[in-house]
């Protein structure tokens, strides 16, 4: 973590992204594919990151990604993203992703994934990050959980 930068609490960069699913979206039997569900991921996370870090920031890695139930032609797809770890360049943002049926309201929990992303400056090179400030007990849950992907990705000990 970078100490010189104020830090920033969790919830100054959650990010919720809604998208009505289409039939251009779907394969022949109207479920969502993993694709699109993919690329919307990958889109609130980087909101997610970029807000914290109010710069630049580019996806290294995609870890965990989990499709838990499909989505299909007619529901609204919601990615949850936010940040559960900052290092001195990187980041981890979880993403949580919710299917809606707007008829009945029901919600299905569909995905889930950690997305790594590394803050660049204007040269395109790596830039120090605003230190995470956990603010709740789940915050600082997820904050634990990321330390050990991380280690386990990097081949160290949490």
């Amino acid at each position: 973590m970078n100490e010189a930068l104020p830090g920033k609490p969790v919830s100054a960069s959650r990010t919720e992204l809604s998208v009505f699913m289409l039939p251009h979206h779907a394969n022949p039997y109207g479920s969502i594919h993993g694709g699109v569900i993919l690329m919307h991921m990958d889109s609130a996370a980087a909101m997610a990151a970029m807000r914290h870090c109010r710069a630049n920031a580019v996806t290294v890695a995609m870890d965990y990604v989990h499709f838990l139930a499909p989505t299909h032609v007619g529901e609204l797809v919601t990615f949850k993203a936010s940040l559960n770890l900052v290092a001195k360049t990187s980041m981890e943002v979880g993403v949580r992703v919710e299917a809606e049926n707007l008829i009945t309201g029901d919600i299905r929990h569909t995905g889930s994934a950690y997305l790594t992303f590394v803050v660049m400056d204007e040269h395109f090179r790596p830039a120090p990050a605003p230190p995470l400030l956990l603010e709740t007990d789940e915050d600082r849950r997820h904050f634990r959980q990321a330390e050990e992907r991380r280690a386990a990705r990097l081949g160290c000990k949490a």
